[in-house]
């Protein structure tokens, strides 16, 4: 009996370490579960931070960009329509006058007619900045050849392209962007890479469009946070991700630069 007894103790004690066991091992689960997990929450978290930090930047970049371009439209109306409308009221006034002698008056007349005529070249040229009409009228492509080959003309820097593109690949909202970009690279290499030559490449391929541009002009360390965090850059950056769009720069200092951007095609 006693040793029936001391069998049903071992067995229940038996039973009572399983359990306290499987406890023991539940609660492990449990608590490697619980740390996993919030690892795995924080690591979300960093990463929507990353996220959300990177949007604040392009939507900064983008606003500084916007007041650059509104600085830049105030000073050109300043100084090449405000300037040369005071110089007309002037003439203007001394013929209202009348107290001219006929070889003054036609002095005044022929200087208010000069006048006239580069207020309004000067008003044409900025439209054209803020919309070249060619880029509204006919396409990406035409534009970009313009500006290629009016840089070229001006001998600032030589620019060879190649452009495969699609008429209306994409909308004409992200047609301008992309002219902006373009823009921006021939500036960057003329006025901080002293490029001397440069080449535009479009392409489409399993339906995305391939964008190359290079410069044979000076370079800089691609990896330097300074290059990258430029205001030029930064712009680039900015109208690459209203695209929806991805892009990777090869430069090294003394060996040019390199951007290629591919934009899928999605007409929005």
């Amino acid at each position: 009996m006693e040793q029936l007894f001391t069998k049903e103790n071992q067995l229940i004690a038996i039973v009572i370490i399983g359990t306290l066991l499987l406890f023991l091992m539940g609660g492990a689960l449990l608590t490697f579960f619980f740390f996993s997990r919030k690892k795995i929450v924080e690591k979300e978290l960093e990463k929507k931070t990353l996220e959300v930090n990177h949007q604040k930047e392009m939507i900064s970049s983008i606003i500084v960009t916007q007041e650059k371009e509104r600085k830049r439209i105030a000073q050109d109306l300043h100084d090449d329509i405000s300037a040369k409308l005071n110089v007309i009221n002037l003439n203007a006034n001394l013929l209202k006058d009348g107290e001219l002698k006929p070889e003054e008056y036609t002095f005044v007349n022929d200087a208010i007619l000069k006048a006239t005529d580069k207020t309004l070249e000067s008003a044409r040229k900025i439209a054209h900045n803020l919309l070249p009409p060619i880029l509204d009228k006919f396409g990406l492509k035409e534009a970009i050849e313009e500006l290629a080959d009016s840089f070229s003309n001006s001998r600032k820097i030589a620019i060879d392209y190649n452009l495969e593109y699609p008429k209306a690949f994409l909308s004409k909202a992200k047609e301008l962007h992309f002219f902006r970009i373009i823009q921006e690279l021939i500036n960057n290499s003329v006025r901080h890479g002293k490029a001397k030559n440069s080449q535009l490449i479009f392409k489409t391929e399993n339906n995305n469009l391939l964008f190359t541009y290079t410069d044979d002009g000076i370079g800089f360390n691609a990896s330097d946070q300074k290059h990258q965090k430029g205001l030029g850059m930064k712009n680039i950056e900015s109208r690459v991700t209203l695209l929806a769009g991805n892009y990777s720069i090869t430069s090294k200092p003394n060996q040019g630069f390199s951007i290629e951007i591919i934009i899928k095609n999605t007409l929005t």
